[in-house]
This record gives structure tokens, C-alpha cells and sequence, in this order.
């Protein structure tokens, strides 16, 4: 089986390393395609008005001056265009990817790529709590992720879905096991922005999250799953259309 694994926190990051770990118990066929640096928070973006530079830095590892997209694009269709992957594996992400976190992270979209292109792919993300963030705890995913992705496999990924997996805020013996979850929904009350003054006077601003310490809503989302310590597996659809809704339109302008 070949495993391409890309990410969005870059090709430094920690838990890249993890994500290749996990990889290598799974295959020895193993590729490493990931951004040069942090790209957080850019969705499912590719890069249009700059070219994309690719630097080959070890056995089977590029780094690439652009999105996860990018990489996931450059990837199949260059690098290792003799013969695709057989799976995509985007993170390890540090940090959660749940609820609308969804529609912003670039570690889902590199699955989301991988989906596009006709590869079952598989987002994976390690919660951190208040002042975990330098330290998360990356053995959760280690130790989980492998067996998880294997049962995952086995299943049969139908075509055009991904599957979205968050590892709790908790060591790996604190795991309270696997909830199967929907989508979540934060309070949007929590966004804010956040302004402040430079050296000179002159506004600038920063989007911002508040704190308000509120439980995690929806039995049986991926919210309540990391708030319960267990590992949240959500599958996601990449047609969006509302069926619902385009009955209910359907019959308007008909």
C-alpha cells in the first residue's frame, strides 16, 4: 500500500513526524509532500496567481511552497505520478479539527484533495486544551491512529467521502474509546475581533476566540465526543447540495 502523508502546520512540524509514523506501521511505501510553512486556517485553497517551488529534502519527503491542496495536486500528478496512492493520510494537526473548523482547516482539505481525486483519504487531529498548546499529547494519536485507520480501511471509504478523526485533550490510557459523530456547531458568540494599536498608532486586528467555558452541545457530535475523551470519527461528504432545501426551491420557481 503506498501512504502519502501531507499536512498544514508544515514540513517541520511535530506532527508530521507522527502522522509518518503512523504511516510506517501501516506501509512501508511511504510519502511525505507537505507545505514549507504553516498553512493553518487556509481551507481548500490552491495556489493560481504564484508557482508552486518543490524542494526534494530526503528519501521519499518534498516540501512544497504552497497549500495542503497544493501538495496533495503535486503529489499525484508529478511526484509520484507513476503510481497514485493508495491512501492519503493529512496531519497529524495540532490542535482540533471539529465542528466549522471543518470549513477552514487545511489539514481536512489535504483529504478532501485526496477524496477529489479519487483516494480514500483520512484527516487525522490531536485536541489540546488551555495551555496545551506547545505540548499536546501526541502519544494519543501514535498509539490510537494506527488500528483506527486500519478498521477505517476495511470498511470500504465509498467514493467522494473522507473521514474526519479528532483525538481527545487526554493520554492515551484516558481514552474512553471511539464515538462514530456528526458534524458539530459552536457558538458563533466565541469569534471576536480583537483590536490593537502598532508602535505608531495604527490599528490592526486579530480574529480571536473567547473563552467561555461552556459545555459541549449535541449528543453524539464531535464536539461532545472530545468532551467526553473519546476519539471522534466523522465521515464528510464533498457534494454539499441540500437536498431538502432544493425540493423546497424546486417547487418554487417551478
Amino acid at each position: 500500500m503506498r501512504i502519502l502523508v501531507t499536512n498544514d502546520d508544515g514540513i517541520h512540524a511535530r506532527g508530521l513526524e507522527i502522522c509518518e509514523e503512523i504511516a510506517r506501521e501501516l506501509s512501508d511505501d511511504v510519502w511525505i509532500v507537505a507545505p514549507e510553512i504553516d498553512n493553518s486556517g487556509v481551507s481548500h485553497s490552491l495556489s493560481l496567481n504564484d508557482p508552486l517551488r518543490l524542494r526534494d529534502i530526503g528519501d521519499k519527503r518534498y516540501a512544497v511552497k504552497g497549500t495542503p491542496t497544493d501538495c496533495v495536486i503535486m503529489a499525484v500528478r508529478h511526484i509520484i505520478r507513476d503510481k497514485a496512492p493508495d491512501l492519503v493520510l493529512s496531519g497529524v494537526n495540532r490542535g482540533s479539527n471539529v465542528a466549522e473548523d471543518v470549513s477552514y482547516s487545511g489539514t481536512v482539505a489535504g483529504a478532501m484533495e485526496g477524496t477529489v481525486l479519487g483516494i480514500p483519504s483520512i484527516a487525522l487531529s490531536q485536541a489540546y486544551g488551555p495551555g496545551g498548546r506547545d505540548n499536546p499529547h501526541w502519544e494519543t494519536a501514535r498509539t490510537h491512529a494506527p488500528a483506527l485507520v486500519r478498521r477505517i480501511l476495511e470498511t470500504k471509504i465509498p467514493r467522494d467521502v473522507l473521514v474526519n478523526v479528532n483525538f481527545p485533550d487526554c493520554t492515551p490510557d484516558a481514552v474512553q474509546g471511539i464515538a462514530i459523530t456528526s458534524q458539530g456547531k459552536r457558538d458563533q458568540e466565541m469569534l471576536r475581533i480583537d483590536p490593537r494599536f502598532d508602535g505608531r498608532g495604527n490599528p490592526y486586528f486579530w480574529l480571536a476566540f473567547a473563552r467561555k467555558g461552556k459545555p459541549a452541545g449535541g449528543h453524539g457530535t464531535d464536539l461532545a465526543a472530545m468532551a467526553e475523551k473519546r476519539i471522534s470519527v466523522t465521515p464528510l461528504r464533498l457534494d454539499m447540495t441540500d437536498e431538502p432545501f432544493m425540493t423546497t426551491l424546486a417547487a418554487a420557481f417551478d
